[in-house]
């Protein structure tokens, strides 16, 4: 008999999988400042319709939003890269987005709740989470809708390859159809030569026609002298 100790040392060891190379600074950074950037103009536009409608100061009121709002966004999109670098891929691409969308809006719902008071933190982080969480499950499905039918486009066009696309000025054709449009155009072609026929016919009937009395007339001449 062989020893369980040898049967477990003949199975292959399980290789750990190598760590991700590391993030860089600027890679965080710099979409977080562009992404933050967008949201706090965004904010700041809104802030100032608020503002007008309802503070006595709107300057103010437009800058605290815009301010408020780029904290969001930078703040979203820095910790969401962060997650998306560091999290493995053992449950699947969209769990993991969903994951660290969830985090991460629940991270800059929480600073920004921080940002109006102390108790608007954990409402805040749950609401962002949940904003999160939903908004990358709608995109996960549109995305993976549009690949479907793109993957499913480029099967179509690809049985007769370019030549069944739209912008082709030519069409494959099938054992079929090539049958088709060949007895079609055998159908006209022996049309047309009826048509032919009857002519030549009509023709040989006019000259036959005129040709009888010129010959009669031309005996009668002949038999007077």
């Amino acid at each position: 008999m062989v020893d369980d100790g040898s049967k477990r040392a003949e199975r292959p060891s399980s290789s750990p999988q190598a760590p991700p190379p590391p993030l860089d600074f600027m890679d965080v950074v710099s979409p977080a400042l562009q992404i933050g950037s967008l949201t706090g103009v965004s904010g700041l536009l809104f802030g100032a319709v608020g503002g007008v409608l309802r503070s006595t100061t709107p300057t103010i009121f437009a800058l605290a939003s815009g301010l408020q709002w780029f904290t969001l966004g930078s703040t979203f999109w820095a910790t969401r890269t962060i997650l998306l670098h560091e999290l493995r891929a053992e449950t699947g691409e969209s769990a993991r987005k969903i994951s660290a969308s969830a985090i991460a809006g629940g991270v800059s719902g929480g600073i920004g709740g921080l940002l109006r008071s102390r108790k608007n933190v954990i409402p805040g982080s749950l609401i962002f989470a949940t904003f999160g969480a939903l908004g990358q499950a709608a995109y996960n499905y549109a995305d993976a809708r549009e690949g479907q039918k793109g993957s499913d486009k480029g099967k179509e066009e690809g049985k007769g390859g370019w030549l069944n696309s739209r912008w082709s000025p030519v069409k494959a054709l099938s054992d079929e159809e090539y049958g088709r449009i060949l007895e079609e155009r055998l159908l006209k072609l022996d049309a047309e030569i009826t048509l032919v026929n009857e002519s030549i016919e009509a023709v040989k009937k006019t000259v036959s026609a005129t040709a009888t009395p010129t010959v009669a007339a031309t005996k009668e001449g002949k038999g007077k002298k």
